[in-house]
């Protein structure tokens, strides 16, 4: 879809009435709500398991249960924010998702807590999409990537000290604080947003939630190959994320003996080295372009899940066998996410809503899978973590080298 004239006069007024630094700190905390709602609590999941007695195919239903919500909530949060603006869909988003974080904390049962969860995992997808979103209304796909590695960047601040945080409040005051805590974040991002974001929409589109003009944009969007190929390299870099992200609680507590503090340490140097990524995103951007930047990222993540992968089979299974090789992973996750988001919504001005919205479910439903595989994989051993991040590592470069290199540039107005 090109963008029109309108389009571009109505992305600039919107973007003059909000100072640069505090988009950026809206998209950062918008973004940001995601790691605070799925990595603050990983420290707590074997204490909460634990504490109900439950198997530990229940506790990765608290997690997976909410990412399963947050990428189906995200096809209904995108039309509506299309139509009524993102503006009211963030306020009613932001305000669900501190209920059902006071909710999750409160839960009695390991059921209930599951419900609690799913709630906030929906409500959190109104956020999320709508950053992602947000940067297509205010940016021309160019520097869309640049902005977009720019919340990213913050998100990357904010993951450090979630698992660090996370482990602290669990060690101290027990795992029902760790899932109080998000409840403080959203309704601080409620507020930033009730009182300072400026509506971001150049032009409301009062036919986005009819039926018919749904299917075809949602048809439209599922059959542009830059959105393909876009979408399959974030689908395949949050797939290797959240491997680790859902098996290493367990992989470095119960099977490498860290403490809950020694934990949150090693998620933070992954974190900080994620950070790190994102600002190498800007340094290659303007040197390289988008395909370029990412097919470099695609050799970093397949050295990385390599190395992982041969170190395990030959025996080498430490801590340091896999921390290293999986920072050179979340290095390049650094470049991928940014790239691959912004390209993902930068064909659809009119309809980045929608557009945003599938990109997240299909990232969450491949999420929603691993987790299930992984609830009955973890065996012990390092194994299914190490495996796992290798195989997600082979098709990200694949994608890299390929779709991205033969489609990258499709969608340019």
């Amino acid at each position: 879809m090109p963008v029109s004239s309108r389009t571009a006069v109505g992305a600039r007024s919107a973007s003059s009435s909000m100072q640069p630094g505090l988009v950026v700190l809206a998209l950062s905390l918008l973004l940001g709500i995601q790691p605070v709602t799925t990595d603050l609590y990983l420290p707590a999941l074997p204490g909460l398991t634990e504490g109900f007695g439950a198997p530990l195919a229940h506790a990765q239903l608290t997690l997976t249960a909410l990412l399963l919500a947050f990428g189906c909530s995200q096809l209904l949060w995108g039309p509506l924010s299309d139509r009524f603006g993102r503006r009211p869909i963030l306020l009613w988003g932001l305000s669900a998702y501190t209920v059902a974080a006071v909710g999750a904390a409160l839960a009695p049962s390991m059921a209930l807590l599951i419900v609690w969860r799913a709630v906030q995992g929906a409500a959190m997808g109104a956020a999320v999409m709508c950053a992602r979103a947000i940067v297509r209304d205010l940016y021309t796909p160019e520097t869309g990537a640049r902005a977009m590695s720019k919340g990213l960047s913050g998100l990357g601040v904010i993951a450090c000290l979630c698992v660090p945080l996370g482990g602290l409040l669990s060690d101290a005051f027990g795992w029902r604080i760790a899932l109080l805590a998000p409840a403080a974040f959203g309704a601080g991002a409620l507020a930033l947003i009730a009182l300072r974001f400026t509506e971001s929409v150049p032009q409301r589109n009062p036919r986005a939630l009819q039926p018919a003009i749904l299917l075809r944009t949602w048809l439209a969007i599922l059959r542009h190959p830059t959105f393909l190929a876009f979408s399959c390299l974030t689908i395949a870099s949050y797939g290797g994320l959240f491997t680790f992200l859902a098996s290493s609680s367990f992989v470095f507590i119960k099977v490498l003996g860290f403490t809950r503090t020694q934990y949150g340490l090693m998620m933070f140097s992954a974190s900080f080295v994620y950070i790190l990524g994102t600002l190498m995103c800007r340094r290659l951007l303007p040197r390289l372009g988008v395909r370029r930047s990412v097919a470099v990222a695609g050799g970093l993540t397949l050295t990385g899940g390599t190395l992982m992968g041969v170190l395990a089979l030959a025996g080498v299974q430490g801590p340091w066998a896999i921390l290293l090789p999986f920072w050179l992973f979340m290095l390049a996750h650094g470049v991928h996410q940014p790239c691959g988001q912004s390209g993902a919504v930068g064909p659809f001005p009119q309809a980045a809503g929608a557009a945003s919205a599938l990109n997240g479910f299909l990232m969450m439903l491949a999420a929603f899978a691993i987790g299930g595989w992984l609830g009955t994989r973890l065996d012990g051993t390092v194994l299914p973590l190490v495996n796992g991040v290798w195989f997600w590592s082979v098709c990200i470069a694949l994608t890299a080298w390929t779709l991205v290199q033969r489609h990258g540039d499709a969608g340019k107005p």
